[in-house]
This record gives C-alpha cells, sequence and structure tokens, in this order.
C-alpha cells in the first residue's frame, strides 16, 4: 500500500502541486483583472445595470477557465463532463431563447442609448414617457397615466420614434378658411398671435401658408417650434387663442 501510495505521488503529487499553484495565481490574477475592469466601467460612465451584469459574467467565465485549467493539468479527463454541459447548454438555450432575446436587447438598448428614461418615444402604436430601462423590458408611462410593459426584443426590431432627443418639436396646425377671408389679413392677424403665445420659440421664426386649397376654401398651415416636453399642452393652448383671438376679430372658420 505504502509502495502504491508512493508511487501515486511521484505521478500525481507534481500535477497537483502545479495545479494548486496556477489556482492560487490564477485567482489573484482575476481579482486584479475585476477591479481594472470595474474602474475602467466606471470612468466611462457605463450604465449600473449593464456593468454589475458584466463585471459578473467576465468574472465567472473566467473562474470556470480556471478551475478548467487546473483540472486538466491535474489529469482529470472531462470529456463526458464536456458533453453534458454543451447538452445542458444547447437545452437551456432552446427553452429560454425569446428570454435571451430580450436579454441581449435590454444590454444593446442600455449600452448604445437609442432613448433614456425621461424621454418620450412612440413605438408599438403607444406613445408615453419612458420610466425605467430593465435588462428584459422597458417601462412607458402614457399620457393617460396607464404603464405600458414592452419586451426589449420588440423594441430592437422595431422602428422606435424618439420625440425628445432633439429637445424641441415642430407644431403645425392647419385651419380651413373661405375665400372670402383675406389671405395676407389672416396672416397679420395671426403672426403677433404666435410671437406672444406661451411656450413658443422665437428661433426658427413661426411660418405661415397656405398649404392646400380647393374649389370650397384653402388650409392655412401654422408652423411654430416649441419643447418636446409638454408638447401637448403647448398644442391645446395655442388652439384655443388662435380661435378665440380670430373670433375676436371677426374671423369665420369654414363651415361655421
Amino acid at each position: 500500500m505504502y509502495t502504491q501510495a508512493y508511487d501515486w505521488l511521484l505521478v500525481y503529487g507534481p500535477k497537483i502541486l502545479l495545479g494548486a499553484v496556477v489556482f492560487i495565481v490564477g485567482t489573484l490574477l482575476l481579482r486584479i483583472l475585476n477591479k481594472w475592469i470595474k474602474k475602467g466601467m466606471e470612468k466611462r460612465h457605463v450604465n449600473p445595470s449593464v456593468r454589475y451584469f458584466l463585471q459578473n459574467l467576465f468574472a465567472i467565465t473566467l473562474q470556470v477557465l480556471l478551475i478548467i485549467l487546473v483540472l486538466q493539468i491535474i489529469g482529470l479527463q472531462l470529456t463526458v463532463l464536456s458533453a453534458i454541459i454543451a447538452g445542458l447548454t444547447v437545452a437551456v438555450g432552446l427553452a429560454l431563447s425569446g428570454t435571451l432575446q430580450n436579454f441581449v436587447s435590454g444590454i444593446l438598448i442600455l449600452v448604445l442609448k437609442p432613448y433614456r428614461v425621461g424621454d418620450t418615444i412612440n413605438t408599438q402604436g403607444m406613445e408615453g414617457n419612458v420610466t425605467s430601462i430593465q435588462l428584459f423590458d422597458t417601462e412607458v408611462l402614457t399620457y393617460d397615466n396607464k404603464t405600458i410593459i414592452i419586451p426589449n426584443g420588440q423594441l430592437s426590431n422595431s422602428i422606435v420614434v424618439n420625440l425628445s432627443r432633439q429637445g424641441n418639436r415642430r407644431l403645425d396646425i392647419n385651419l380651413k378658411m373661405d375665400y372670402a377671408v383675406d389671405i395676407a389679413y389672416i396672416k397679420q392677424l395671426l403672426l403677433p398671435i404666435l410671437t406672444n403665445a406661451e411656450n413658443i420659440m422665437p428661433s426658427p421664426a413661426p411660418r405661415v401658408g397656405v398649404s392646400e386649397f380647393d374649389m370650397e376654401h384653402y388650409t392655412i398651415t401654422i408652423n411654430v417650434w416649441t419643447k418636446s416636453h409638454g408638447f401637448y399642452d403647448t398644442r391645446i393652448l395655442l388652439n384655443e387663442k388662435i380661435i378665440t383671438d380670430l373670433k375676436a376679430a371677426g374671423i369665420m372658420f369654414h363651415g361655421m
């Protein structure tokens, strides 16, 4: 028994000792590398959710590779274990394909930032303010106070209109007028209204002109610029002011 133990130590002792040294040194190097990666992500202001996930993914992956390397150095055969792990990976991947798609899409959204929390977006036939961006879904609060939870996979594979990224939006208003109303006169009335209206930007300057006409009436189109946030409130207030001031000036709209 002693002879067999001695022979076993001669054969496997150096491998075990080398494996232990590699494991200890590798663990120390991984800690240093993880700290370096963490500091690099913090300097680049990477989203906290993405940073936490990438750090853990990187650390776990390298730790598993280190353990496999140590087992190979010791001399353990990993053929059967590798086959089992590969089979489980394929099965889990097929079962969670949709979830993984949402997860990967969430990472891309957080990194590329096509929209951010607080932005107003239009997608999937819905419009509202982004209140939360998670790894699997995005929450949008509509104007009538409904919370819409959209899987990130759908957002990454469809058109998303970011209505607030540029900061300003153009507000268009159409007025149908009878031909009895002089065009120059209506423009003369509208320009002061637009210039003095609340939340209307002076630049670009308001624009008023005829956009369409037919046998019965012509259409006056108004283009003004306002801030993206509060866009609909500004439109309501401006509509009311235009109607009130034009009616006070004796202007009758088409059909009135």
